[in-house]
């Protein structure tokens, strides 16, 4: 990557001590010995638990404290502090895998226009059928995102855990929308993003991520709940789903 362009990783983390050090395991190994100046900050989000503790143990690590708790309200927390011209938007429990930060350096260097990128997930602890229905689900996601991006061009798609945002991009339409506290917080920054540039969601840039939730709340009802609340955000510019159940787990 352009060795003046830097790119900042934003990790909102609420209560995941058991995931956390991965993620950052993952980031550091991606970026060492890379020729790009990055930073990582993880948002304490109301944690309870030894989050806090785990963040701040990296020298790599700026920590950010938002008490108000709510994913959209950690975005924000961490964009304002944020100093890079791209800004990685990831989840405590995603691990970034080898080639990931090539495939942004790519995609950045290539579509001057560009100013959101996202890819999808790939679940490390479920099993291998789930994740080829996963895929197949994204097939007709992607299906929508282009019948919306270049048929009604009124939004695009992101992957929330999963996407890099041109940073003066996310300025013009003035950060991440605090109204949205989970379902559909990546929905309407694909749908506001849209309109200031290219938003490119491509299968190339895929990041582990766990099935946590999926096992929790079902492998049928998850996914038509997170579709239901991208349709929604789309058409009428708000979730479908308010509320949501807090999942941790080992």
């Amino acid at each position: 990557m352009n060795k003046n362009l830097k790119i900042s990783f934003v990790i909102p983390a609420y209560n995941e001590e058991n995931n956390l050090k991965f993620c950052l395991d993952s980031i550091i190994k991606e970026t060492v010995g890379k020729n790009v100046v990055s930073e990582i900050i993880v948002v304490n989000n109301a944690s309870t638990d030894q989050t806090r503790n785990i963040a701040q143990s990296y020298k790599q690590v700026k920590v950010v404290d938002q008490p108000k708790k709510g994913l959209s309200f950690a975005r924000q927390a961490g964009f304002k502090v944020a100093t890079g011209d791209l800004v990685a938007n990831l989840d405590a429990d995603t691990i970034m895998p080898k080639g990931w930060l090539e495939t942004v350096e790519k995609y950045y260097n290539e579509k001057t226009n560009l100013v959101c990128l996202s890819g999808p997930h790939v679940f490390y602890d479920m099993p291998n059928w789930f994740n080829r229905g996963v895929m197949v689900y994204y097939y007709i996601v992607y299906g929508l995102y282009w019948f919306n991006r270049f048929i009604l061009r009124n939004a695009s798609m992101v992957q929330g855990g999963n996407f890099v945002l041109r940073r003066s991009a996310l300025e013009q339409i003035g950060g991440f929308n605090e109204g949205f506290d989970f379902y559909g917080e990546d929905a309407d920054i694909a749908r506001r993003m849209n309109k200031v540039g290219n938003v490119l969601f491509t299968l190339r840039l895929p990041i582990f991520a766990s099935g946590r939730r999926v096992r929790a709340e079902g492998f049928f009802a998850t996914p038509l709940r997170y579709g239901l609340n991208y349709l929604w955000t789309i058409l009428f510019g708000r979730p479908f789903n308010k509320k949501h159940a807090d999942i941790r787990s080992a």
